[in-house]
């Protein structure tokens, strides 16, 4: 597998992360059309995106790092059938190489159902190993999501 780096995305590789994004994600998160996931993409600043591209030339993770209130943050998604595997933390790697501070939201509990039927795993855990730090007084709560904030910081990790 490699990683590729895009900061424009094509229709081709749209679909693809919609479908990524639908399959791995909890259902309330899903984007119905390509329309909606398209509006989604938009409204992020600054967005880098970075895949984990298999031999057959399909996205198997995506990692994407953008600008919300004058903090960078990210968004990660691993098709589930290589969670696990050290591949999520290669991309998450790729992220810090260009940053000093990343936030992300990531769901703490395990209530909630992916869009075929099988339980969401909160991936916390995934993010602690990684150096992320836990943000317990910022949370995220309405009728999508239910979130803790994580962070990670260059300077904490030295």
């Amino acid at each position: 597998m490699k990683i590729v780096h895009e900061e424009v995305l094509s229709l081709e590789q749209k679909e693809s992360l919609l479908q990524l994004w639908n399959n791995e994600y909890p259902k309330n998160l899903n984007h119905e059309t390509i329309h909606d996931f398209d509006l989604y993409l938009n409204s992020l600043s600054d967005a880098k995106h970075h895949f984990l591209i298999d031999d057959e030339n399909r996205i198997k993770g995506w990692a994407f790092a953008f600008l919300r209130d004058d903090e960078d943050w990210f968004a990660i998604i691993i098709c589930s059938q290589i969670q696990g595997t050290g591949k999520g933390s290669l991309l998450i790697e790729e992220l810090k190489k260009n940053k000093n501070n990343l936030n992300g939201w990531v769901i703490d509990h395990e209530n909630e159902i992916k869009k075929n039927a099988a339980p969401y795993k909160s991936p916390l855990l995934f993010y602690v190993k990684n150096g992320f730090t836990i943000c317990t007084e910022t949370r995220i709560e309405n009728e999508k999501i239910s979130a803790v904030k994580i962070n990670w910081n260059r300077k904490r990790e030295k």
